[in-house]
């Protein structure tokens, strides 16, 4: 029994804030951003997929058909005001607690050791399997430029076949048009109880994970540099996309307004729900901000609010110009502007996608490798893979991983099935971090706060609710992804009992 109580004990321990801090000002990590960074990795990492990709499912449906219409305009101001009550929850704590490890750190925090290892394994799964969806939508959208240059192009490079660049919807759906055997066309991995997984080379987002995971390595200054290019180049092309474009828009195209009904608008809110993470991965670069009290807050907030007016925009001009039905869910602005005759501008789309993926693929990367670090750093993983490069002052064994994460998980999942998969690790750490801030104002009301959230506890009770209200919305609604989720949640259970728990009592008695 004694036994028992002190597993629990041990469970249920907390890492103080102070402790937290200390580490950080010893930290080996270089501290070189500054706001202006900080807003170019927010918007980096929050304009891609969504506004390039995700949208077209929101708006038509993702495999089932429901999406939401014109009415994602609805859609994403929901899932505005669920991101704002955590995004003010995450300002308050990350200036308070200015450490790398974003939501897992907090935890730590507040809620002890368990909590933090299962907050900090579904955090893993928000950014690695985030960067897989967005590796394979930048798969997509290199195929649709590389169809503006068929005339002087190979062959070969142009119609690159579909298993060598993870388009399993298309695959299925030639197969289902020419009445072919799908295993004959593409490799399949046979696994236990007969579940079969389809298998894809996908070359193109195996080439620009391990050059971003070269440029991570080199250093988070250096990164931010080249994001900040790259968004330049998006910001560019949707501003321009929403100016041409609004001179063909036409009203009637905007009705039915909603074709789904409610279940629709809810059902593109939690798909757009993915355009709407990565404001958070700037929390992870806390201890390589300059001023991370002052700074950290305004980047979060100005992040999600100037997305919002972008995706707004967008949405408004992308279903006015073309009936609902005609939406590509692959490429919906490229194709958008081909269905007005505007060929030469969706080659400019598919380049400013690119630059806006690799960004968001950057970023994520950037986020994925500083959780491992701050889990490593605590002994629940080995302290090994968080050596700090000679030269470049970064985790270079880690970014390898991650990259290395992505690779392989870019090889076989399908791109709706891991947006949604992304979405339950962010419901679920949104809802943690709206929780931690009710915590820490009672347990620590006195400690200093740069940023408060205002009328809380309101907010944060906001923000808790709404985040479970579509977790529970859409594992009722059916799909596959919440058994995923769930079948992730046990694997990072099985792993803290058999490893992590006893390695970090072996590290923490050296």
């Amino acid at each position: 029994m004694e036994k028992i109580n002190t597993v629990i004990k041990n469970m249920l321990g907390r890492k103080s804030t102070d402790a937290f801090i200390n580490e950080s000002n010893t930290t080996e990590l270089k501290k070189t951003l500054n706001i202006f960074d900080l807003l170019i990795l927010g918007v980096s990492a929050v304009v891609g997929t969504g506004i390039f990709t995700i949208i077209g499912s929101a708006i038509v449906g993702s495999s089932d058909g429901l999406g939401a219409g014109t009415a994602v305009i609805v859609s994403m101001l929901i899932a505005a005001l669920a991101s704002l009550f955590s995004a003010l929850a995450y300002s308050e704590i990350a200036a308070m607690i200015p450490v790398a490890g974003s939501a897992y750190t907090f935890t730590y925090a507040t809620m002890g050791e368990f909590m933090a290892w299962m907050v900090g394994w579904i955090l893993m799964l928000e950014y690695a399997i985030g960067n897989i969806t967005v590796a394979t939508a930048w798969t997509g959208y290199l195929t649709q430029l590389l169809k503006g240059f068929k005339h002087i192009l190979p062959a070969f490079i142009v119609n690159c076949p579909l298993w060598l660049r993870n388009d399993f919807r298309s695959m299925y759906a030639m197969c289902d048009k020419y009445g072919w055997d799908v295993h004959d066309k593409m490799p399949f991995i046979n696994l236990p109880f007969g579940v079969e997984i389809p298998c894809a080379i996908n070359i193109p987002a195996i080439f620009i994970v391990l050059v971003l995971t070269i440029l991570l390595i080199k250093g988070v200054k250096e990164s931010t540099r080249v994001a900040g290019i790259m968004v330049f180049v998006n910001l560019s092309i949707i501003i321009s996309f929403v100016l041409v474009g609004a001179k063909y828009v036409a009203p009637e195209n905007w009705t039915p307004f909603a074709p789904n009904g409610i279940e629709g608008i809810l059902a593109g809110t939690f798909i757009i729900f993915f355009a709407y993470i990565g404001f958070d991965a700037i929390s992870t670069a806390a201890e390589e901000t300059k001023n991370p009290q002052r700074d950290l807050p305004i980047a979060i907030i100005g992040t999600l609010v100037l997305c919002t007016i972008l995706y707004i925009s967008v949405a408004l001009v992308l279903t006015g110009i073309i009936p609902l039905g005609s939406i590509d869910t692959q490429a919906p602005l490229a194709h958008a502007m081909r269905a007005i005759g505007k060929n030469w501008y969706a080659g400019a789309i598919s380049v400013g996608a690119l630059c806006a993926l690799t960004s968001v693929l950057l970023v994520y990367q950037l986020g994925t490798t500083r959780i491992f670090y701050a889990i490593a750093r605590d002994n629940f993983l080995p302290r090994n893979i968080m050596k700090i490069h000679k030269k470049f002052k970064t985790p270079h064994i880690i970014t390898w991983i991650s990259g290395l994460i992505v690779i392989i998980g870019s090889l076989f999942m399908d791109l709706n099935i891991s947006a949604e998969l992304c979405n339950y690790g962010t419901f679920a750490s949104f809802v943690i971090i709206c929780i931690e801030v009710l915590i820490l104002r009672k347990t620590e009301p006195n400690r200093y706060r740069p940023f408060k959230v205002p009328f809380c506890p309101l907010f944060p009770i906001l923000g808790i609710i709404m985040c479970s209200c579509f977790m529970i919305y859409k594992s009722i609604s059916g799909g596959t992804s919440s058994l995923y989720f769930l079948l992730w949640v046990i694997i990072g259970l099985t792993i803290y009992i058999l490893y992590g728990y006893k390695n970090k009592r072996n590290k923490d008695e050296l």
